[in-house]
Formats: structure tokens, C-alpha cells, sequence
């Protein structure tokens, strides 16, 4: 995450230029007749011609639970950070302390590990600038065999070595180590006499992941390719974070090659996505003697009740299930000296800033080392600006008395070709490896080894997707009231909103030739249950499957279904319509659900569960399940899973999950893919089992959904 986020120019460029039409498309928009107007999602009857815009406004879905997902979210985190403060207020002693630095170290691991074994770093030195009083070198090094790590190490002149060493890591700017901010840093601790090693992250400057989208030269799409490479990654059960943290990790061995850097001094600054870096790499690696993270640290819970998106590298998988915050990053640290460095008017709100800062105080005291922790908060908005950097000078000279500068030297900054390493700005002309390669390679390993079938399948299935035991009792609903003028394909409807956990409801429409205002048609033994892809009051009136469903089965009961986040309960949060963007809302809560450790597809698929029960209690003892796009994936886990499931029809369902990892290019939301998925089970081991429930699947999708 950077300032960047909130300037709507770069909210809009590069993967959005490239792929944001494509993920539209592929997720619905304009597809069976949905079609966007005025930005919202609007339903046009398949077999009519578009309504004036006056009706269509009318008809645009129903949305009657839209901060249903968010508060059930926010819930959640406060109760996970409710329970792990508990936890650090227990500490009483010294030894207290120290247990419950190691335990953090322990769970950090969990998030993280394992890390892949070291390999040759394979440096080599592209060129030196020389200046006054230091000189830049351009570093490349293999942080992965093949995976290349562009660089620059700035050190001082006139001798007096070993020097302190410090590892840079860099926010979310498209130029990466060339931002001004960061080359400011870098050049006035080398200008105060420290070794600086300051690098690109993946997806930045010269490290581009998708050259084929056309950036301009030594300018990565930062939080896109974050995205988009790093969703990806979960299926095959990797983690982007730590990619990321493991750059760093390397980074610092190369440091510690130089024999220029004393390893008794060692530090590590970052802003933004690099103070996020600076945090994690706080908790991972342990050689670390002071750390400085700036614009980054405050609580998990701010974030979910600000609707603050955050990148994936940003959200530890079981994070907030194993009771982490972004304190205990720092306080793996303990009892070294470590600076939180704050804004004022930073959108990382401040208060968590403070927050943290007080439990690692209290921490700090248990372990005598009060002195060791500090805060400083600058009066502006988001960035590494001088005061804050002029903060980190002060505490790192005060660590290793290098040097009594209390503020910031004359600097110079260079021009962006200037620190490059490479040629032209882009390690894929040096043939470096991508992160998708890898993700792909993986795959392909665990596509051979992978055999899942009958009770293997299906406990894999419950495991993969942490569905806690449905209750046996028969959920409640809530009738809402009816809305007319809907134009379903039956005379009457009425929409239940169903209770299948505290907090939550799938809203269910029912179609019939009659009202049901107070409870569903009582001893109807059979239903079809369809599920939506993006909202059941529009595809209601414009999917053509509904309308074949209803003329099969006209004996049956005919339900339409919402699981949460769905049509009804589609959020408004993350700013205005940010549903379908890769960085909105959806991806909010699917990232969040990660950290909880109950993939949200899980949650989804409990919704339909619970759904199928609530059926059972009104009689129906056989049901036609069908679904269609994102609605597909609960409902595929549903079928294999409830003895009530009698047929099945599934319309633009995903191939493979395997089909996503192999594909560089894909249009499916994080919130429709599981974590580590690929090792145990795919989707076509669902749909052979779904064989004896009469599957039958209609214009499949793969990767690219619409688009092949």
C-alpha cells in the first residue's frame, strides 16, 4: 500500500489498463445480458431490447444488506485482537515477556514459513557511480536461482571500515529504489557513514513482472502485479509476503558479504509497502540490530473498520487467527531498539500507531529495555518525508554512535536511468525468472502427485475450506418486505433472509404463482435452488438458465440464492463501486477472511449448507441445485457435500484451479480461489464425484473466464 492508492490516476493504470476490462467482463459484466450503466451493475432482459434509462435506473439490484459482510468482519477482528490482548495483558514479569517473545517468533513463523533454502546469490556489479562522498554501486543478486534482485549499495568514502549496514526497503513506487524519497535516505545515512543496501521490490522499478503490460522502462506496476501474481500464488501455497521478506532476507546476506559492514550494527527502514516489509522482516529474521518502519504499523482492527485495503503481502495468511497484530512483528525484536515512525495525517491511522507503540512499551519495561522502543509522529500526510527520515537518523546514530547528525544533509538526487541496473530498466531482458514461473512450475509438480476421490475428497474439501459443524436446528429467516415491479418470470415473490450464522444471511428469493409472505410453501418435496453469480434479482429477469430451470421443473419450488457479499449483500465499502476491482472490496474481504483463517468460498459454501437446511425444514426433502459463474464454486462444494443435493447444473464454472495456476493471464477473484487447494484436491475431482448426482455443466470458463 502507498499514497499512491488514493490518487485515482494510478488506481487506474497499468493492470487496470490491461486486465481491469477483462476482469469486468470475465466476472459478469456485460455478460448474459448484465451490462454497466452509470457504473453500476444493471440487469437487461435477455430477450428485450434495452429499457429507457429512467426504468433501467429502477431496476438496478436489489442491495438491501450492504454493510451486512463488513460489520460481520469487523466483528471478527475485534474479537481476534480482544483475545490476543488479553494474552499480552497477563505479561507480569520479565520471564513472561521473554515466552511471549519467542511465542510470537513461533507464529510468525506459522504466517510465513517455511522459507526455501538458501541458495548462491550469484552478485554481480553492473556499475558505480561515483560521488563526493560515496559511491553507488549497481547490484543484481539471485534472492531465488534464476529470480533476479536489481540493487544499489551506497558506500561511504574515506575508509574507517567496517560501518554500520543498512538494508533499504522501498514503498509501492513505481520506480522502486529510484523514488526520491527513498534514494534520499539511502544517500544521507551513506553521507553520515553507514553501508546502504537499497533494492527493488517485485512488480517495481526494474523488476517488472509483466512486461508484455507495457510500462514504461524501470517503472513496475507496484500493487497491481502484487495482486495479481501473489493471488495467485495461494493456490499452490505460497505466500507473497513472504517472497518479499525473503528478498530482504537475501538482501542482507549480501550485506553481510561486503567487508565493509560491521555486523554488530545492522539495521533495516521502509515507508509504506517498505515499512510493511520492515515489520515482517522485524519478525523473520533475527540478525536485525534496530529497525525504523515507517507510515505502516497500527492495528489490523483500524484497518478493517477504516475499510482500509491492504495489499496481499500485507495480510499474513492466519494472522489475526493465531492472534498476531502488527505490534508483534516489532516485538520479535525485543528487547532491540526499534522506532515506530508515524503520520499525523497518514490514511495508516495514527491511533493504531499508538496503540502498538503503548503494548510494545509495556513490553519493553517487562524485559528493562524501555528506552529501546519509540515513536515519533510527523504532522503530514503518508510518505518518508524529511521529518520522518530525520527520526530514523537520530535513532540509528544514537544505536551506533556513527555519527551526531540530527538532521538531513544537502542531497542530489539522480535520475532514474542513473541507478539502473540493467540496460534498459527490466530484468526480463536478462532472461530473470518471473514469480509466475514459479507459481506454474509448482503447479505443474503438484498436478502429478495430486489423488483425491470418495471420503478422501471429501474430507479434503472440508478441511481446505475450514467449515466449522453445522448446528442441527433448522436456521431462522426473516421475511422482507416485497418490492414490485421486478419483472420475475412468475407473479409472485417474496425474499427470506435466512440466519445461517450470527450476523450473517443468504437472502432467498422464491418465485411462485402465489404469495408466501410468512413461510416458504410448507411439504414441497422438491425445490431447484439456484445460485447467483452476481445478484438473483437481476439474473431473475435475465439469465437464460433460470428461465429453463422454471419451465423443467414447473412442479418444483424455485428458489434463487445470495450467499454473503452476493447481489443483496453486495458491500459498499472500500470506496465507491469497488466490488469488481481487483484492489476493492471483494478482495477486502476475501484477504481478511485469509488472515482469519476461514477462506471466504468456505463461508460461502456454509451460507448454501445452511440454506439446503433451511429447505429441509420446510419439507423439501430432494433438491435440483444450480448455479451459475462465481455462484458455481459454493455451489459445487454444497452438492458434494449435502445427501439433499439430488441433480446438478453448473453454467460458466471454472475448469481448474490448476488452469489458473498455469495461466499467466486470469480473470478470477481472489475470493473465488483457497489456499494450498492444489496440494490436496481440484475442482474436477468435485465434478467426477458430482457425476452420480446428474452434473451437468453448461459453457464452462477457464482462466479467463468469458475469454477461453
Amino acid at each position: 500500500m502507498c499514497s499512491g492508492h488514493s490518487v485515482p490516476g494510478e488506481l487506474t493504470n497499468g493492470l487496470a489498463d490491461v486486465n481491469r476490462r477483462r476482469w469486468l467482463q470475465a466476472t459478469g459484466a456485460g455478460l448474459a445480458g448484465l451490462s454497466w450503466v452509470g457504473g453500476e451493475l444493471t440487469a437487461l432482459a435477455a430477450a428485450e431490447k434495452p429499457a429507457p434509462a429512467k426504468a433501467a435506473a429502477d431496476l438496478l439490484p436489489l442491495n438491501r444488506f450492504p454493510r451486512m459482510v463488513q460489520e460481520y468482519f469487523v466483528a471478527q477482528v475485534r474479537a481476534a485482537e480482544q483475545a490476543a490482548e488479553k494474552v499480552r495483558q497477563e505479561l507480569k514479569t520479565k520471564s513472561d515477556a521473554e515466552r511471549y517473545v519467542q511465542t510470537v517468533r513461533q507464529k510468525i513463523l506459522e504466517c510465513f514459513g517455511p522459507f526455501p533454502e538458501k541458495t548462491p546469490l550469484n552478485p554481480r556489479i553492473t556499475g558505480v557511480v561515483q560521488r563526493d562522498q560515496y559511491t553507488i554501486e549497481k547490484v543484481i543478486f539471485e534472492s531465488r536461482p534464476g529470480f533476479l534482485v536489481t540493487s544499489n549499495l551506497y558506500v561511504p568514502k574515506g575508509g574507517g571500515f567496517p560501518r554500520p549496514g543498512v538494508v533499504g526497503t522501498c514503498g509501492h513506487a513505481a520506480n522502486g529504489k529510484a523514488a526520491e524519497a527513498y534514494q534520499s535516505f539511502a544517500q544521507a545515512l551513506a553521507r553520515m557513514g553507514y553501508v546502504v543496501l537499497i533494492f527493488d521490490p517485485l512488480g517495481q522499478g526494474e523488476r517488472t513482472q509483466y512486461p508484455q503490460w507495457k510500462t514504461k522502462p524501470g517503472e513496475g506496476l507496484s500493487v497491481r502485479e502484487h495482486l495479481y501474481c501473489g493471488n495467485q500464488q495461494f493456490l499452490v501455497g505460497e505466500f507473497l509476503g513472504t517472497w518479499r521478506a525473503w528478498d530482504g532476507i537475501r538482501a542482507l546476506d549480501y550485506l553481510l558479504s561486503r567487508p565493509e559492514v560491521d555486523p554488530k550494527h545492522l539495521g533495516v527502514t521502509g515507508n509504506s509497502g517498505g515499512g510493511t516489509m520492515t515489520t515482517w522482516l522485524c519478525g523473520v529474521e533475527s540478525r536485525w540490530t534496530m529497525a525504523a518502519p515507517a507510515c505502516f504499523v497500527t492495528t489490523f482492527r483500524r484497518n478493517m473498520e477504516n475499510e482500509l485495503p491492504a495489499d496481499t503481502e500485507q495480510c499474513p495468511p492466519r494472522a489475526l487467527a493465531l492472534g498476531l497484530d502488527h505490534s508483534d512483528f516489532l516485538a520479535a525484536m525485543a528487547p532491540k531498539p526499534v522506532i515506530i515512525l508515524a503520520k499525523e495525517k497518514d490514511y495508516f491511522d495514527v491511533r493504531g500507531a499508538i496503540e502498538a507503540h503503548a503494548r510494545l512499551k509495556r513490553l519493553y519495561q517487562l524485559l528493562g529495555a524501555e528506552d529501546n522502543i519509540g515513536l515519533a509522529i510527523g504532522p503530514t500526510p503518508h510518505g518518508y518525508s524529511q521529518e520522518n527520515r530525520e527520526a530514523m537518523y537520530r535513532w540509528f546514530n544514537r544505536v551506533t554512535k556513527i555519527s551526531d547528525a540530527q538532521t538531513e544533509p544537502k542531497l542530489v538526487i539522480e535520475k532514474d536511468e542513473t541507478l539502473w541496473c540493467t540496460p534498459n530498466g527490466r530484468v526480463s531482458e536478462l532472461g530473470s525468472r518471473s514469480v509466475f514461473s514459479f507459481t506454474k512450475a509448482r503447479c505443474e509438480a503438484l498436478d502429478k502427485t495430486r489423488r483425491a476421490e470418495g471420503e478422501t475428497l471429501v474430507q479434503a474439501v472440508v478441511e481446505t475450506l475450514k467449515l466449522p459443524p453445522r448446528p442441527a436446528d433448522v436456521p431462522e429467516h426473516r421475511n422482507l418486505r416485497p418490492i414490485g415491479g421486478r419483472r420475475y418470470p412468475k407473479p409472485f415473490s417474496i425474499v427470506y433472509a435466512v440466519e445461517t450464522e450470527p450476523g450473517i444471511h443468504a437472502l432467498v428469493t422464491l418465485l411462485c404463482p402465489e404469495s408466501h409472505v410468512s413461510r416458504p410453501p410448507q411439504g414441497v418435496a422438491r425445490a431447484v435452488l439456484y445460485v447467483s453469480h452476481h445478484s438473483a434479482d437481476a439474473e431473475l429477469r435475465s439469465e437464460p438458465l433460470v428461465k429453463e430451470l422454471l419451465q423443467a421443473e414447473p412442479e418444483a419450488a424455485f428458489y434463487a440464492c445470495d450467499v454473503r457479499g452476493i447481489g443483496e449483500s453486495r458491500p459498499d465499502t472500500c470506496g465507491k463501486d469497488t466490488f469488481l476491482e481487483p484492489y476493492g472490496s471483494d478482495f477486502f474481504y476475501a484477504i481478511h477472511a485469509l488472515m482469519l483463517d476461514r477462506p471466504y468460498l468456505g463461508q460461502k459454501t456454509y451460507d448454501l449448507l445452511r440454506v439446503l437446511d433451511w429447505l429441509g425444514g420446510q419439507g423439501c426433502r430432494e433438491v435440483h441445485l444450480a448455479a451459475r459463474g462465481w455462484g458455481t464454486l459454493p455451489a459445487v462444494f454444497a452438492a458434494l457435500l449435502s445427501p439433499r443435493v439430488v441433480q446438478v447444473t453448473l453454467k460458466n464454472a471454472l475448469t481448474s484451479w490448476s488452469d489458473v495456476a498455469r495461466s499467466e493471464e486470469y480473470a478470477w477473484p481472489l475470493s473465488s480461489f483457497l489456499p494450498n487447494v492444489l496440494a490436496r484436491f481440484d475442482l474436477p475431482d468435485c465434478y467426477r464425484a458430482l457425476q452420480a448426482k446428474k452434473l451437468r455443466q453448461i459453457e464452462p470458463w477457464g482462466p479467463l473466464a468469458d475469454k477461453g
